[in-house]
C-alpha cells in the first residue's frame, strides 16, 4: 500500500488561531486566514475555526466573525466553526449569524456546535452562561433548528432573518454523551479520537444505531478529529507536538493556557515532576510520523471506525513546519485542490 493512496476519506482542517510567544493576537488571526487559503489550494474539504474566551494562547474568540473573513478570502473550500459553543449564546443570535454567513457564501457554510462553557466562574458570568448550561444542549439545538424552519415555538411571531428557510449543515462536537444528542437531532457527529479509544468507538457505534434522519441529513456522518503532525522524520514530527504539549502542561499546573513557545526553549526548561507528568501525557494519543507512517495509521483508523471524514489540527510554534505538515498530509491523501462540495 503506497502512502499516497492510503487515505480514502475527505480531509479537513481545524485551526484554533493559536498565539505564539512574541507575536500579537492580530497576527494569529491573519495567519488563520492565510492558512485557509493554503488549505484550499491543497484541496482540503473544510476549514473550521474555534471559540475560546479569555485564553492568552488562543486569539479565536468570535468564530462566526473569523469564519466570515476566511470565507471572503477563499472561494471553494467549505468554511465553518469547530465550534460555536451553544450554551454561550442565544439561539436566535446564532441562527442570524449563520444565516448571514450562508447568505453571503451560499453552499459553503458549516454550523459546527459545541456544548462547552467557560472554564472559570468569571468567564461564565461574563458570557451570561451557567456551569450547568451543558445540560440543556439538546433543547438549545432543537430550538436553533426551529429558527431555521420558521421560528421558535417559544417566541411566536419572531423570526430569525435571514436564517429562516436556509439549510446550513449541522455538526455536533461531541464526547461520549454528545454522540447520543447528535443521533437524536439527525446531525453529523464530530468526535475526537485519532487515538482510537474503545470509548470513542462505542460512542460512534451508538450514534450510528440511534441516528434519526432529519431535514438536513438522511444518514449518519462521522468526522473523527485530532492532532496530526507529518514531517520528514518521526523525530521532526514529534517535535511539532512539543509546544502544544507544554502549553497543556502549563495550563494544568498554573490555570492559564499560554501562547506557544519555541521547541528549543521548552527543551531547555527544568520541569517539575508534576509538569513533566502533564507534559508527557499531552504528547500521547496523537498521530505523528513520516508520510508513510501517518498514512498507515490514519488508514487503519478509518477502517476501524468507519469514519466518513478526518478533521485534523496541528498547533506548533514553527508556522513553516506546520504548513509543511499540512502539505505532506495533502500529498499522501492525493488531494486535488478541488475543495467545496456539501457533505
Amino acid at each position: 500500500m503506497s502512502a499516497a493512496a492510503a487515505i480514502s476519506v475527505p480531509l479537513s482542517v481545524l485551526d484554533r488561531s493559536r498565539t505564539r510567544q512574541g507575536h500579537d493576537p492580530g497576527e494569529a488571526l491573519r495567519d488563520t486566514v492565510a492558512f485557509a487559503r493554503e488549505a484550499e489550494a491543497l484541496g482540503y474539504h473544510r476549514f473550521w475555526v474555534s471559540e475560546h474566551h479569555s485564553v492568552p494562547g488562543v486569539a479565536g474568540s468570535a468564530p462566526t466573525v473569523l469564519a466570515a473573513a476566511v470565507a471572503a478570502a477563499t472561494s471553494r473550500i467549505r468554511v465553518g466553526t469547530g465550534g460555536v459553543m451553544l450554551p454561550n449564546h442565544r439561539t436566535m443570535v446564532v441562527a442570524e449569524q449563520f444565516g448571514v454567513l450562508e447568505s453571503l457564501f451560499p453552499g459553503r457554510i458549516d454550523m459546527g456546535l459545541g456544548r462547552s462553557v467557560g472554564f472559570t466562574d468569571g468567564i461564565r458570568r461574563a458570557l451570561g452562561a451557567e456551569k450547568d448550561a451543558m445540560g440543556g444542549f439538546a433543547e438549545r439545538l432543537a430550538e436553533l433548528g426551529e429558527w431555521f424552519a420558521g421560528g421558535a415555538s417559544a417566541y411566536p411571531q419572531v423570526h430569525a432573518r435571514p436564517a429562516e428557510g436556509l439549510r446550513v449543515p449541522v455538526f455536533v462536537l461531541a464526547n461520549d454523551a454528545g454522540a447520543d444528542i447528535a443521533a437524536e437531532a439527525g446531525a453529523a457527529l464530530v468526535i475526537g479520537g485519532l487515538g482510537g479509544t474503545d470509548a470513542m468507538a462505542a460512542a460512534v457505534e451508538r450514534y450510528r444505531k440511534g441516528f434519526r434522519p432529519s431535514a438536513l441529513r438522511a444518514e449518519p456522518y462521522v468526522v473523527v478529529a485530532g492532532n496530526v503532525a507529518v514531517a520528514g522524520t518521526a523525530e521532526e514530527a514529534a517535535r511539532l507536538l512539543v509546544p502544544e504539549a507544554w502549553a497543556m502542561a502549563y495550563s494544568r499546573t498554573r490555570g492559564v493556557f499560554p501562547p506557544l513557545m519555541p521547541v528549543e526553549e521548552i527543551e531547555g526548561l527544568r520541569m517539575t515532576e508534576r509538569e513533566r507528568e502533564h507534559y508527557e501525557a499531552a504528547l500521547r494519543g496523537h498521530v505523528h510520523g513520516t508520510e508513510d507512517e501517518v498514512a498507515a495509521e490514519l488508514a487503519a483508523l478509518v477502517e476501524r471506525t468507519g469514519a466518513d471524514e478526518l478533521l485534523v489540527t496541528t498547533n506548533s510554534y514553527d508556522r513553516d513546519a506546520l504548513l509543511d505538515s499540512c502539505r505532506r498530509l495533502a500529498r499522501l491523501a492525493r488531494l486535488d485542490g478541488g475543495g467545496g462540495g456539501a457533505r
